[in-house]
């Protein structure tokens, strides 16, 4: 009998195999992307201090006030400008993108591009 691994197990196993070959600094911070099926959520993460600096998310008052659903392009669209806005206020211009084992397509790649045009380089 054939048994399937869950997809979560396999973005899990994915995402570690990611990790393993990239870290953020202090100079290069990572972004992470995490999205459920009702939220997306952006952080910029120094994983020599073990610090996030920057988060953004669709949970947010502002977010939630702005978009009418959490889970759309539209809410990756919004959480890549926001990120990067508020990287860019914290002094931050360049950035590793850690895609968290989702393939590169859709509201991940959304979320990606919008930071780019928002000015963050990866």
């Amino acid at each position: 009998m054939v048994s399937k691994k869950s997809r979560q197990e396999i973005r899990v196993k994915k995402h570690d195999r990611l990790r393993n070959r990239f870290s953020g600094t202090a100079e290069r911070p990572r972004l992470s992307v995490f999205r459920s099926n009702s939220h997306m959520y952006a952080q910029v993460i120094d994983d020599a201090a073990g610090k996030t600096l920057v988060s953004a998310s669709t949970v947010e008052k502002d977010a939630k006030a702005e978009l009418n659903h959490t889970d759309d392009m539209d809410a990756a669209v919004f959480v890549g400008k926001l990120v990067a806005k508020r990287a860019l206020d914290a002094g931050i211009k360049e950035v590793v993108f850690d895609r968290g084992g989702y393939l590169y397509h859709g509201k991940v790649k959304a979320l990606a591009d919008a930071a780019r045009e928002a000015g963050l380089e990866f």
